[in-house]
């Protein structure tokens, strides 16, 4: 294990570089570290810290990260913005599906998964070659049991279990930067690291509050970062959470179609394909938004931006998921649709199965509701995310699938 550190704009050059080689030329196998296809910040991050952190532990291996998402989709995560600027890092510094080599084999490569435990779309190819895994999802049984590492756990943010899972490497790099004379350009670069893993894990905890999602390693991870690597003596925890956050939650810029695909996450069980659309404002942000296009109702537009998407992604059964705080409480809206008999089956099934366990409520006299087909609620189990409710779908999925 080396003692020195690089910038993170320097390694992600030299990863670049490796996958930009000529074919004779690669270090083969070439090693990946992938978030999942949602790509939000807890993916991204996370993808780019442990690429880093497992590259610095065997200097022989260059782990290159990825960004499950084409390049010009990096443009939605505004959120990025304040956690980059931290690394004096671009959004085109990054590495996307993009910038992956045409004709690229399985055999040549090797793939670490963090924030999923299943390839899924283009890179689902490449599954056979999953050597190691973190994760925070329910365990789908895809991952070899000599995966290394293989965590997969509950957590509040995958990052805390990337954290975690190389604390004795993070230590390593806080000793050697107290051992070498550059004292000064090195802590910089462990600071900027330490600063990125940070984000994701204040973001995905509301700042280490939330009491239904913080588990004991979210804590251990935050402090590892905040009292043993970073050293800079102006960072404010609360005003670095509010800027990442306040980025987040602005979608004022973005219409109804990128919402939709911001955040998006699809599944098939039993021939029924299910996609998810995760929102930081919630259904009535988005009815007002529909409105203000002037096209119709905000109900009409609404729903007929989310037809066209899911017609674009052949969905049988379409959902939005949202999280907003208006007025400072914490709330859920969950809307689901079956746009095929096989979807209506679902969602009919979900409905009879999950109504109870995730305490829904009809939202808004149920103003986006067509009975059997659409439902849209109020979701009042609040420890229930996208990680829970996407497992009860794809039950109903699966029981629609065997009853068709």
């Amino acid at each position: 294990m080396t003692t020195s550190t690089v910038s993170l704009k320097t390694f992600l050059a030299a990863a670049k570089e490796a996958l930009a080689a000529p074919p004779s030329q690669r270090p083969l196998p070439l090693t990946f570290v992938v978030g999942n296809e949602s790509a939000d910040l807890d993916s991204l991050c996370s993808a780019v810290v442990l690429a880093y952190i497992r590259s610095h532990i065997s200097p022989q291996r260059l782990h290159i990260p990825l960004s499950n998402l084409p390049r010009e989709d990096l443009s939605l995560r505004i959120e990025l913005g304040p956690v980059l600027a931290k690394a004096d890092l671009e959004i085109s510094d990054l590495i996307t599906l993009s910038e992956l080599p045409q004709q690229l084999e399985p055999n040549d490569t090797e793939w670490v998964l963090v924030d999923h435990n299943v390839l899924t779309g283009s890179l689902k190819k490449f599954e056979r070659r999953i050597v190691g895994c973190i994760d925070h999802h329910v365990d789908e049984g895809i991952v070899g049991v000599q995966a290394t590492p293989r965590v997969i756990e509950t957590c509040g943010s995958c990052m805390s279990l990337v954290v975690d899972a190389h604390a004795d490497a993070w230590r390593s790099l806080a000793h050697g930067t107290q051992l070498t004379g550059a004292a000064t350009s090195i802590s910089k670069d462990l600071n900027q690291l330490a600063q990125v893993a940070l984000a994701p894990i204040l973001v995905d905890t509301i700042n280490l509050t939330s009491d239904h999602k913080v588990r004991p390693k979210d804590r251990r991870a935050a402090q590892l970062l905040e009292t043993e690597l970073m050293q800079d003596p102006d960072f404010d925890q609360r005003a670095y959470y509010d800027a990442v956050t306040a980025a987040k939650e602005d979608l004022s810029q973005l219409g109804l179609r990128d919402i939709l695909r911001k955040d998006y996450k699809e599944w098939v069980d039993a021939g029924v394909k299910l996609g998810i659309s995760c929102a930081v404002q919630d259904l009535d942000f988005l009815l007002e938004k529909a409105t203000a296009t002037g096209n119709g109702s905000g109900q009409d537009v609404l729903l007929r931006e989310l037809r066209s998407w899911a017609g674009e992604q052949a969905l049988d059964v379409a959902s939005i998921m949202t999280t907003s705080n208006p007025g400072g409480k914490f709330q859920r809206h969950l809307l689901v649709w079956g746009l095929t008999d096989g979807g209506r089956k679902a969602v009919e099934r979900f409905t009879e199965e999950s109504s109870e366990k995730l305490k829904l409520a009809p939202l808004n006299g149920g103003v986006l509701d067509e009975k059997g087909i659409r439902y849209a609620w109020s979701q009042l189990a609040l420890d229930a995310s996208r990680k829970q409710v996407a497992p009860l779908l794809r039950d109903a999925m699966t029981w629609a699938g065997a009853n068709l």
